[in-house]
């Protein structure tokens, strides 16, 4: 913890709070996962684009967005 604090000291004051920060996201991105059932509000949004693309083209195109 030491070797920490002195780089902080090191960063200017206004720096410190960006730490504090980034500190936090990775404390909440190690954190548990959400559990329970997955919400599906989003059921039936692009029912009038059924006929215009299968679920296999819309799997291509998200992949596509990723760049995997």
């Amino acid at each position: 913890m030491s070797k920490l604090e002195e780089i902080i000291k090191e960063l200017p004051p206004d720096l410190h709070q960006e730490v504090v920060d980034f500190a936090r996201f990775l404390v909440e991105k190690r954190g548990p996962k959400r559990k329970g059932r997955m919400k599906l509000e989003w059921r039936g949004a692009l029912q009038d684009m059924k006929d215009e693309y299968t679920s296999v083209d819309l799997q291509h195109k998200i992949l596509g967005w990723r760049g995997d």
